[in-house]
């Protein structure tokens, strides 16, 4: 069997095995519980970046134990002190890299918590052969720390090969709205004084579902699919403040134009136009920045 074949076979092995979540499930959901929904999980999230923090921060780690490596296999005896001090930055770089990961494990489910277990089991095996490696550096054991180092890229490529896995294979952490165009014409979907107060009404826009709301007279649309991971904002909570919350993770958007109030989500749902015509409501996609 080809050396792709037979890590595929393993990965799918990590997603099916149903074991891993009798420790998952009860550590997924006590890390859910001690972040919480607020300003902690918006920091880990990465609402404030607009963007999904924990991809970024991934960089600085691999970046630094991978120059730590280079310049431990060819850079001489004049290198290890920089290498030292490389292999430490990024063990201090993994520690709020960990933390954004666990924050976004933590809303996933089945296959996705099962494989993103096992990456965090990699990683942090990473992290503590990194921590050991500098340990013995400073103890002047440098044969042991640097072969701890090289067992340490070994562990945390694992992980990495696992996290593209979640990424490129299973789609976690991709906007569910990136790939949703809506179309750009003027699409009826309901009569006017159909659309009571405060419910909502979800209509089918090109190849989105849309969220049709009246609040205080004034009707919006936006896309019904949270971007976080696809919950149906129809289904949530809508509050007195002109905001929807999902259903599954919490993230709160304002209605009015799609803005993200509270996350997990770190993208603007996609906003749609209404007007009202012959007592018949039309709605189509705005473009631009939201």
């Amino acid at each position: 069997m080809a050396l792709s074949e037979t890590v595929r076979e393993l990965v799918h092995r990590l997603a099916a095995a149903e074991g891993i979540d009798k420790v998952a499930k009860p550590v997924a959901s006590k890390v859910a519980g001690v972040v919480g929904h607020g300003p902690v999980k918006d920091a880990l999230s990465g609402v404030w970046l607009t963007h999904p923090l924990h991809p970024m921060l991934t960089d600085l780690p691999i970046g630094f134990w991978t120059s730590a490596f280079v310049l431990d296999l060819v850079g001489g005896r004049s290198s290890r002190p920089a290498a030292d001090r490389l292999v430490a930055l990024g063990i201090l770089s993994a520690v709020p890299t960990a933390a954004s990961g666990l924050s976004d494990w933590s809303d996933t489910i089945g296959e996705d918590r099962r494989i993103g277990a096992v990456h965090a089991v990699a990683n942090s095996a990473a992290l503590s052969l990194y921590i050991w490696s500098w340990l013995l550096r400073k103890r002047g054991r440098r044969g042991m720390g640097v072969t701890l180092g090289l067992l340490g890229a070994t562990a945390a490529s694992a992980g990495g090969y696992l996290g593209g896995h979640l990424v490129y294979r299973q789609g976690v952490g991709a906007d569910r709205n990136a790939w949703k165009h809506g179309g750009d014409d003027w699409v009826d979907v309901a009569e006017d004084l159909a659309l009571a107060a405060g419910s909502p009404l979800v209509v089918t826009v090109g190849d989105d579902d849309v969220l049709v709301v009246r609040t205080g007279g004034v009707v919006t649309a936006i896309s019904n699919v949270c971007g976080h991971a696809g919950g149906p904002l129809n289904e949530g909570t809508f509050g007195d403040d002109g905001c929807v919350t999902c259903p599954w993770h919490g993230s709160m958007f304002h209605l009015a134009d799609g803005h993200v109030v509270r996350g997990p989500a770190t993208g603007h749902q996609p906003r749609y136009e209404v007007r009202s015509e012959g007592g018949r409501l039309a709605v189509r996609r705005l473009r631009g920045p939201a």
